[in-house]
Parts: C-alpha cells; sequence; structure tokens
C-alpha cells in the first residue's frame, strides 16, 4: 500500500477545490452539474479516459445533494 504524502495531497487540493467539493447551496450543486455535463461531452461512456474517474465522483456528491435536497417528484 502507497503512503500517502499529507504535504503533496495538501498541495494538489488547492487546485481542485474549485471543481470537487461536496456542494451544500442550490449554487454550488449547478456548479457541479454544470462540470459533469463538461466532463460527460469530454469523456462520452469511456471507462479508460483519465477524469473518468473524476465523473463518475461528481455523479456521486450531485446524487447525495438530490437525494437530501430534491423532493421526490
Amino acid at each position: 500500500m502507497a503512503t500517502i504524502d499529507i504535504n503533496t495531497t495538501q498541495k494538489a487540493w488547492k487546485n481542485l477545490t474549485q471543481i470537487l467539493f461536496v456542494p451544500r447551496t442550490e449554487s454550488e450543486y449547478k456548479q457541479l452539474v454544470a462540470m459533469l455535463d463538461n466532463l460527460i461531452d469530454e469523456i462520452g461512456e469511456n471507462e479508460n479516459h483519465p477524469l473518468a474517474s473524476l465523473m463518475e465522483i461528481i455523479g456521486v456528491l450531485i446524487e447525495n445533494y438530490e437525494q437530501e435536497n430534491v423532493p421526490d417528484l
């Protein structure tokens, strides 16, 4: 198992916080939805694309927000 270098992780995280976060407001939710749309346009169904995992993570964040904040139709 690889050792996580917290300093390297912290430096990388600073570059990701604008696109990878837990949405707490509708505005943040919409920002993630827009990012997911862009990723889908770029990646399509290519599971081997370098950003495929990011697309999946953002999808989970959106799904969790919807479960907690969007009423069932």
